[in-house]
């Protein structure tokens, strides 16, 4: 069972302002690096995964016992992929609870730009995981798709469930609640397809690029297969 505890030496300070919905205003940079710097203090990255065969035309993932993703999109998303990674990845409760402390307080800027800055933690934490992965999945013999987590287009959130147990993640602090959201709340599970060298991966668009909410003020700017 696979564990990686991700360093984070930095917090990407332009997807705090994205996930604070700061994106098309002006805001004091000070604040902006105030808050990232404390956040750098309470964060604890933590990832984990495995590996399994898959049956991409049952979408069904090989493990014991065997999981069918469900859903068309991300089956579609998975064509073709001969096996699967359930990663998990989390920054721990600590620095949610301090941005709940400051709500709390009444300094809502503040607890607002801390809330920011852990999702972009925890993007960066799954991210990082992805990096060490890759030339695993190389030296095998594979390439990597892009993750796809439960939740995301037509897989139901109540997979979270399933997938959780084949990532690992309670074995890095990570349950499940009543209402099958990811506790710590800064936590992710995904599945990454890997497909075999010469085999084309699924052209899908990803993230942002794939909603047509293109108002949104989190939205992420894209510079491909995107007319906005």
């Amino acid at each position: 069972m696979p564990i990686y505890n991700a360093r984070l030496e930095q917090i990407n300070i332009n997807e705090m302002r994205r996930y604070a919905g700061l994106q098309k205003v002006s805001f004091s940079e000070e604040r902006l690096e105030a808050a990232r710097s404390e956040a750098l203090l309470y964060i604890e990255p933590k990832t984990s995964w495995e590996l399994y065969d898959y049956d991409c035309k049952s979408q069904i993932i090989k493990s014991n016992p065997p999981i069918h993703i469900k859903g068309e999109k991300a089956g579609a998303h998975l064509r073709g992929a001969a096996k699967i990674i359930c990663i998990a990845a989390t920054i721990g409760s600590a620095l949610t609870d301090t941005a709940n402390s400051y709500f709390q307080k009444g300094e809502y800027t503040h607890g607002l730009l801390l809330d920011a800055a852990a999702t972009a933690a925890v993007e960066q934490t799954a991210d990082a995981l992805e990096r060490v992965l890759t030339p695993k999945a190389a030296a095998k013999g594979y390439k990597m798709h892009w993750r796809y987590s439960p939740g995301y287009g037509d897989w139901p959130l109540e997979e979270q469930a399933k997938l959780l147990p084949l990532c690992h993640g309670q074995d890095i602090g990570i349950s499940i609640t009543e209402l099958n959201m990811l506790s710590p709340v800064k936590s992710i599970t995904a599945v990454i397809g890997l497909y075999p060298d010469g085999e084309r991966i699924p052209q899908d668009m990803q993230g942002c690029a794939s909603c047509g909410k293109k108002e949104c003020v989190f939205r992420r700017k894209i510079l491909v297969a995107d007319n906005s």
